[in-house]
């Protein structure tokens, strides 16, 4: 059992904070499993190399996607002082985010539910 009062403990865990450079997207107009194709030909790539391979990518989420990590580098080099050539992808993940519920009329008064998904994508970046 973890020793100290309860909000010593929660003082403590909260003073670990992140100091990666990293850029999320939320509401992204994608399925998360249609963005995870994406993500997952990126992970672990250096920057130059994923850039490359989304800008070749067919799929939707590679447009969004690129335009997420160019943020992201973006963020390392004006706040942090990072170089983008020393910089590689060290998580990149897509959460489920809400549902749009669409009806789409079908035969004999029936009616069929669409849902358009959304996702919330999160880069997040590190030094070599």
């Amino acid at each position: 059992m973890a020793k100290g009062h309860r909000s010593q403990i929660k003082r403590e865990r909260n003073a670990k904070k992140d100091t990666r450079p990293s850029a999320k997207l939320s509401y992204a107009r994608v399925s998360v499993q249609k963005a995870c194709f994406v993500l997952d030909a990126i992970r672990g790539k250096d920057v130059t190399t994923a850039l490359a391979i989304l800008a070749y990518n067919p799929r939707y989420a590679s447009s969004v996607t690129e335009k997420l990590l160019k943020s992201a580098i973006a963020n390392a080099e004006n706040n942090n002082g990072l170089k983008a050539e020393n910089l590689y992808i060290a998580e990149c993940y897509a959460n489920k985010g809400p549902t749009m519920k669409r009806i789409r009329p079908r035969a004999q008064g029936r009616a069929y539910r669409i849902e358009k998904r959304m996702s919330h994508i999160t880069i997040v970046l590190d030094e070599k």
